[in-house]
């Protein structure tokens, strides 16, 4: 039997995978919403991207009273989810695709759910960073911090530009490279 944390959503207590860094939320939407399956999971691409937002959001919310601390271990974390190809954002960690397996959500899931997927990785890695306990949402909570003055409306359409630019940048190039 897989080892679980116990951390609670909206609709109570529930079992989340030790060895996962996505939450409560994430699990819950897993248990809540059985639909598609592993070949149908969210494009990596799009995750990746909502990282790349978040850790400019983190930057930015500094100026609205983010800790610097936190948003600097949002961005470490962000990093650590940066796409292999994404060669051109020097200023992100190497690790490329390092957590892909905490992203389980299939394209079928809403788009908060998603958001909710990213934000709670993000927030239990930067956790583990500054010496926290995953799932505590201490130091970092997905919502009041990595999600600090966001709305989903706005996020999502941004991640599927800034996914789309990424993709269509790596494919040119690799055209470029051919001439």
């Amino acid at each position: 039997m897989a080892k679980v944390r116990k951390e609670r959503d909206a609709f109570g207590e529930i079992d989340v995978p030790v060895d996962k860094y996505y939450g409560a939320q994430t699990a819950g939407a897993l248990q809540r919403f059985k639909i598609g399956g592993p070949e149908e999971r969210m494009p990596l691409p799009v995750l990746y991207a909502f990282a790349i937002l978040k850790k400019a959001l983190a930057r930015a919310n500094v100026e609205f009273g983010l800790d610097q601390k936190i948003a600097d271990a949002i961005g470490k974390a962000a990093g650590e989810f940066r796409a292999g190809h994404i060669r051109a954002l020097k200023d992100y960690e190497v690790v490329a695709g390092k957590h892909d397996d905490s992203f389980p959500l299939n394209c079928w899931q809403s788009t908060t759910h998603w958001n909710m997927n990213v934000n709670e990785v993000l927030a239990n890695r930067a956790i583990e960073m500054l010496g926290g306990q995953l799932g505590s949402k201490n130091p970092v909570h997905p919502n009041d911090h990595v999600n600090m003055g966001q709305s989903t409306n706005d996020t999502y359409p941004s991640a599927m530009n800034i996914a789309l630019a990424l993709e269509v940048r790596q494919k040119i190039s690799r055209k470029y490279q051919q001439f």
